[in-house]
């Protein structure tokens, strides 16, 4: 679209910076051509803006390294300078990336506990940044059920579909702060199951971990299990997984020669562990940009927001004209 110019007052002049080709293009694909109502507040409009940027690391930047990387609030300062829809609202960026992050931890989240023929172990996913691991989880998509997101969020992080083991009624659910997080339990999985995430650069690792090892190092810390595996968002659903358990027998008796440290099943890049370790050619999915948090009264200053629908058509028309 060649009606969409960079701004003078873009904020990045090093090298590596992306061609105004490719802003265009990106702004053309993932903001100004979605359905009207994905374009009605800033918070619709900056998941948008993060699914261009996950467009934008995962395929961009890995077939051209001279590129440079950016975090989310990076890149959404370049493209709201790049782009002349969105170019009005430069000086307010700041409050709408808070905003934005505001609303992001208000959305609901599912996903699953998914435990061996033993009831002994679980299944576990680090994050493609940090050192923290958790239960395959993600956010829901509006109006989607916590069961469906829960079998579409652990498909993407671990490949493996829970639709047929999941139990409507076997969850654990707990609110951190406004968020509601229920996690079904799927029992008895087979230990030599294939786990490979179906998406770039969200998962680095997937583990089978001993349920012993991660309980809290101390009443103090429960953030870190006794192995100093770090379990912000594991630790909380422990006690009411062990009284879960201890209603239900394993399929299977324990293994006594089962290695005591967790089986590492996939890591990314990685050269050879197991039969499991094959990077898959994934396909990029779409975050949630039609998530919705609960009801929870009136946001910040921009909740009111409606997007300028007219310039939207006018630039898209100059872009179709040329």
């Amino acid at each position: 679209m060649s009606s969409l110019h960079r701004s003078s007052s873009a904020p990045y002049k090093n090298g590596g910076l992306p061609p105004q080709e490719l802003l265009d293009d990106l702004c053309s694909r993932f903001v100004l051509n979605v359905p009207k109502e994905d374009q009605q507040s800033f918070e619709r409009i900056l998941f948008l803006v993060e699914y261009a940027h996950w467009f934008y690391e995962d395929n961009s930047v890995e077939n051209n390294p001279s590129l440079k990387s950016f975090t989310l609030k990076e890149f959404t300062s370049l493209l709201f300078n790049s782009c002349d829809v969105l170019r009005p609202y430069v000086a307010h960026i700041d409050d709408i990336f808070k905003d934005f992050t505001s609303y992001k931890v208000r959305v609901p989240v599912t996903g699953a506990i998914i435990l061996d023929e033993t009831y002994e172990r679980c299944i576990l996913v680090k994050g493609w940044k940090g050192s923290s691991w958790s239960f395959p989880r993600g956010k829901k998509n509006k109006d989607e059920e916590d069961h469906t997101c829960a079998v579409r969020e652990v498909l993407e992080e671990t490949g493996f579909d829970v639709s047929m083991l999941l139990n409507k009624d076997d969850y654990i659910e707990l609110i951190f702060g406004q968020q509601r997080v229920r996690l079904y339990i799927i029992a008895g999985v087979r230990d030599n199951t294939f786990f490979a995430p179906q998406t770039k650069k969200e998962i680095s690792e997937i583990a089978w971990h001993r349920l012993d090892d991660l309980q809290p190092a101390t009443e103090d810390v429960i953030s870190h299990g006794i192995t100093g595996l770090k379990l912000y968002m594991v630790a909380p659903f422990l006690a009411s997984l062990k009284i879960w358990i201890s209603k239900h027998k394993p399929p299977i008796a324990p293994k006594p020669d089962m290695p005591l440290k967790g089986i590492c099943v996939w890591k990314a890049k990685s050269g050879s562990i197991g039969s499991n370790t094959t990077i898959l050619e994934n396909q990029l999915t779409k975050p949630s940009s039609d998530s919705q948090p609960p009801d929870t009264g009136p946001g910040k200053s921009f909740r009111n927001f409606r997007f300028n629908t007219a310039a939207i058509l006018q630039a898209m028309e100059a872009g179709f004209s040329t």
